[in-house]
């Protein structure tokens, strides 16, 4: 039997170093803190301390570093993904959500309290341009050629365009109650309809709006998978998570997961993490296994972000939507290493048609 033994011994005598469990990161708004979890054992490794609020996070274009919001504490934190060391913080005015634009030039924030969207220049952070657009801004997503950036507002039941050629606000378009969630999907755009029961997908060309599909109460956000086969949306209320098809947004299966599941991120072998706003929990769904279990964290986590340390993986940059679950890549980025893989063929939307003329009484200043 000391065969078995010899890996060891030669690990031991050559002096390899172990393989570093995987990270998962997870935002306590309510405790003012970052949960880093060991995703292996689940178990907290690191408490991170913020000044009050922290809601959403985002990976920077080149994977270095991960921003974090702390809305009510008015800064961005800088970290780590690797070992969660806090490198850097930033003054920031209420930063609620927050992207990074495709070709990595400008940060977009949303601010829910101030009613403001912010546009950064994403290397110095300097503020470019500040748009007012109505009550409550929500949340981020891009075209994929980095022209126009499309923000839920909340409070006003609308989705407003900005065009980033000219700094200037395009349209508001009325959508449904308390839009949240937003990605760009093969041309279009979907949102979750947080007042209502369902998803909506919104042209961006012509400001069409059309059901999409219906999961529950407090239809809240929607991600993509990062291998591009499925979406993932969430109920908070009714406390939902779907899988939905990508080509015809048919919802395909649903679990009914206790907590309230509001933001997602995925594992290299395809599980769904995610965040249970109203049981200061985690739950981490295999969808091949049918299966689910929870694990504690802070009280009301929201953002979350998996990152993996295995060798010779680089997940966070490896598939469309791994980056950030609220904007999909259809092409590599600034900064992204040579190794990551190329994106699959067929999966690249038809370039955005030109922002229509609209008549003057449905213009709205900046």
């Amino acid at each position: 039997m000391a065969w078995r033994c010899l890996p060891v011994l030669v690990a031991l005598l050559c002096g390899a170093a172990p393989v570093r469990a995987d990270l998962v990161y997870v935002l306590n708004s309510a405790d003012a803190s970052i949960s880093v979890l060991d995703a292996a054992t689940r178990a907290e490794k690191l408490r991170i301390p913020v000044l009050r609020e922290p809601h959403h996070l985002v990976l920077t274009p080149d994977g270095s570093q991960l921003v974090v919001a702390d809305s009510g504490g008015n800064e961005v934190l800088f970290l780590d993904p690797a070992t969660g060391e806090v490198q850097r913080r930033a003054a920031i005015s209420n930063p609620y959500h927050l992207e990074f634009s495709p070709d990595g030039r400008f940060l977009v924030i949303a601010s829910l309290r101030r009613g403001q969207v912010d546009v950064l220049d994403a290397r110095t952070l300097e503020l470019v341009q500040r748009f007012r657009p109505g009550d409550k801004p929500s949340h981020v997503a891009f075209s994929p050629d980095s022209r126009m950036v499309y923000v839920t507002i909340q409070g006003d039941g609308a989705v407003a365009a900005f065009d980033l050629t000219d700094m200037t606000q395009a349209w508001v378009q009325p959508v449904g109650p308390e839009p949240a969630g937003i990605i760009w999907h093969r041309g279009r755009l979907i949102m979750g309809i947080m007042g209502s029961t369902h998803f909506v997908t919104l042209d961006p060309a012509t400001r069409e709006v059309k059901p999409a599909f219906t999961l529950g109460r407090g239809a809240h956000t929607i991600y993509p998978a990062p291998n591009g086969r499925a979406l993932y949306a969430t109920s908070r209320v009714d406390s939902r998570v779907a899988e939905i098809d990508p080509e015809t947004l048919a919802v395909r299966r649903v679990w009914n997961i206790p907590g309230g599941p509001d933001c997602l991120s995925f594992d290299p072998q395809g599980r769904v993490w995610m965040t249970l706003r109203w049981s200061r929990s985690i739950a981490v769904l295999d969808p091949a296994g049918e299966t689910w279990e929870t694990a504690r964290v802070g009280r009301s986590p929201h953002g979350i972000f998996f990152k993996s340390l295995a060798q010779g993986a680089d997940f966070a940059l490896a598939g469309m939507g791994a980056m950030s679950g609220t904007r999909p890549l259809f092409a590599p980025m600034p900064g992204r290493p040579a190794a990551a893989p190329p994106v699959p063929a067929g999966l690249v939307p038809a370039p955005i048609p030109p922002r229509p003329v609209l008549p003057a009484a449905l213009r709205r200043a900046p």
